[in-house]
């Protein structure tokens, strides 16, 4: 189960969609160390080394809707409701 859930819904063609989708992913690549990929209509991450080592998880994309879903390692899960309020404010930006 993820330790953070968040879904926004998006009115922008999918590939639009997927395109911003992949800029958060550069953003959180840049800013923490993750590593990326993409797998369908799916972006999967994950930190190998660096200060979220541990941290994995998945940007999904529908026509409608992006979600991202984080595993956070137990030593990050205190800052919880920062780290998921960074991700609405990013994806309220972007989308």
């Amino acid at each position: 189960m993820s330790t953070i859930d968040v879904t926004r819904p998006h009115s922008l063609p999918k590939e639009d969609a997927k395109k911003k989708a992949e800029e958060f992913a550069k953003g959180m690549q840049e800013r923490f160390e993750l590593q990326w990929r993409w797998e369908g209509d799916s972006i999967h991450f994950d930190a190998p080394r660096g200060a979220a080592k541990g941290t994995k998880g998945e940007v999904s994309v529908t026509d409608k809707q992006v979600r991202v879903q984080i595993d956070l390692p137990l030593m990050l899960r205190m800052l919880k409701g920062t780290i998921e309020s960074k991700v609405e404010e990013k994806l309220e930006k972007l989308l």
